[in-house]
């Protein structure tokens, strides 16, 4: 484990037929383990399902993206915010794709309680109300929501208590590669100077990334100091300090994302580069994170710890 310490709905015509309600009786109520020995899918629930990977990981369960995986994941739940155009429409034909029978909803309790796993990429203030419902129903949840703000982290902190809670700013599987062969390299190079440079779409709205921000903790963490941050650089800034570690935002086009780690030494430097070419990669790993977590006991986890790096 980690150390790192919404109400109109249409009823679904098929909301209660095996196909969506799998495992009625243990709904929240630790019955994702039990799901999952007997080999039923884990029920899954998309909050923020009409975001930009909202939308990704609807599809993706929808058509069966990560079928060849057990268990099976089920698709049972999308939420979105009260007010939004399409509550109450088929999730389907609202993602590009056939009807499906299960219509978005902004009634959080009742999702909950008709999910194994609840996949969040929402806002920061979305985060802590999922956070603190998820409590209610021990619903465990995977939370890929970046830029979060300290009620958020800690409404997490207080639901892990009761739930596993995957928590990662980054759900690819290359990301957490990189940040284990960042820390050793931060390690190795402790006099190096270290910078890290991100690149971004120029709709993202945050700067710098949530993903560059944890690189940068996890250079600190290897050194085990904490250092001064320079979140991009102007003026006569003067020499560079050896305490220093500078983060870069590049914003442009349709860039996915982009983190190179740089040590900087004397007559040397080394790169440490991931390049995300498409949003898929994030949801097969909140999806994978979705069905880890299901049988998990309480507490926070990042994906080191779903994909085994110890």
């Amino acid at each position: 484990m980690s150390s790192r310490s919404f109400p109109s709905e249409r009823t679904n015509p098929d909301e209660s037929s095996a196909e969506f309600q799998p495992s009625s009786a243990t709904a929240g109520k630790g019955g994702s383990e039990l799901n999952m020995m007997i080999n039923l899918p884990v029920r899954v629930g998309v909050y923020g399902a009409f975001g930009r990977m909202g939308q990704i990981l609807v599809r993706s369960l929808l058509s069966g993206v990560d079928s060849e995986r057990e268990p099976k994941l089920m698709l049972t739940a999308a939420v979105e915010v009260t007010n939004h155009p399409h509550l109450g429409r088929d999730i389907g034909p609202s993602c590009g794709m056939g009807p499906v029978g299960l219509d978005l909803t902004d009634d959080l309790a009742r999702a909950l309680s008709n999910v194994d796993v609840m996949i969040d990429f929402s806002t920061p203030g979305a985060t802590a109300l999922l956070a603190s419902a998820a409590v209610e129903t021990n619903t465990p949840l995977v939370i890929g929501t970046t830029s979060l703000h300290a009620a958020a982290l800690a409404a997490i902190d207080t639901a892990a208590n009761r739930v596993p809670v995957v928590c990662s700013a980054n759900m690819s599987p290359g990301v957490s590669v990189l940040i284990a062969l960042l820390k050793r390299a931060a390690a190795a190079l402790p006099d190096y100077d270290a910078e890290v440079l991100e690149l971004h779409h120029r709709w993202k709205r945050d700067a710098p990334s949530g993903t560059a921000l944890l690189l940068a903790d996890s250079i600190e963490g290897a050194r085990g100091r904490k250092s001064d941050l320079r979140l991009g650089r102007s003026g006569m800034t003067g020499p560079r300090e050896a305490s220093e570690l500078g983060i870069m935002a590049v914003r442009g086009g349709d860039v996915v994302g982009e983190h190179t780690a740089f040590f900087f030494g004397v007559g040397e430097r080394l790169e440490l580069t991931h390049r995300a070419q498409s949003r898929d990669v994030f949801a097969r790993g909140a999806l994978q994170a979705a069905r880890w977590v299901a049988g998990q006991q309480p507490g926070i986890y990042g994906m080191e710890d779903v994909l085994g790096m110890y």
